[in-house]
């Protein structure tokens, strides 16, 4: 019987970024393969600083259907937003 080798998930940092975006994923035996498949599909042009590689299966993440019970009980904490005082006209981009 033929085994797949994981999925791994790609996430690069641009030259001009400050975060790591998904780029894709791809499959290798190791991190170390995936590390180098992953630049070598994801990065061809020079556009990356930094490459992260995570096996998917390590990745947990929320489901969609399911959002509310999640995020809506963050909607009653008003106390984390700025909406009980006046920025003057002077401050901008805040």
């Amino acid at each position: 019987m033929k085994k797949e080798w994981p999925l791994w998930e790609v996430f690069v940092r641009s030259k001009n970024g400050l975060e790591h975006r998904h780029f894709g994923s791809l499959h290798a035996a190791d991190a170390e393969m995936a590390m180098a498949n992953a630049r070598d599909v994801y990065t061809r042009r020079n556009e990356g600083v930094s490459i992260w590689v995570v096996e998917s299966k390590h990745i947990v993440a929320s489901n969609p259907e399911k959002a509310g019970e999640l995020f809506d009980p963050a909607k009653d904490k008003a106390y984390r937003h700025p909406t009980f005082y006046d920025l003057p006209d002077d401050i901008k981009h805040m």
